[in-house]
């Protein structure tokens, strides 16, 4: 029974530190912070996000700073509704992430929320992100609009 009690705490600290960095994400989005965004994947992090090309491999701190100069003021990522599954040095986590910003080149707000997976990995006592998918449904009525309307 011990043992039971002790693995469920060393779980649930493990769940703990991986919305930690679900957290981080957000912060780094809100400050615009590339180099803080950066940090938080592997080097050659598999991503999977809603910007061609199909995907990317390794998170390019230039890139992440053009698009982050792409809106005025701060990108507010609010993450809703994860799921947090962790084996050892392993976790898998889903859920809604909702962006709400100010396009500079529409110079209007930008808001709609997004599904996203992530994949971590401990190494060193670190969580890193290893593989990143982002996407948002379209409507299959032969219009292939993004459901940009939809909500959790």
């Amino acid at each position: 029974m011990m043992a039971t009690v002790a693995l469920q705490t060393e779980v649930s600290q493990d769940q703990t530190e991986v919305l930690a960095v679900i957290d981080q994400l957000r912060k780094a989005n809100h400050d615009k912070d590339a180099a803080g965004f950066v940090a938080l994947f592997a080097t050659d992090a598999a991503d999977y996000n809603l910007a061609p090309p199909l995907s990317h491999r390794g998170i390019d701190l230039r890139e992440k700073q053009a698009w982050f100069d792409t809106w005025d003021g701060p990108v507010e990522i609010e993450a809703r509704d994860f799921e947090v599954t962790v084996s050892g040095d392993v976790a898998f986590c889903h859920g809604f992430m909702h962006l709400n910003a100010t396009s500079k080149t529409a110079a209007r707000l930008v808001s709609f929320w997004m599904r996203s997976t992530l994949h971590l990995k401990r190494e060193s006592g670190q969580w890193r992100i290893t593989h990143s998918h982002t996407s948002v449904p379209f409507y299959m009525d032969g219009s292939l609009r993004p459901a940009f309307d939809l909500t959790p």
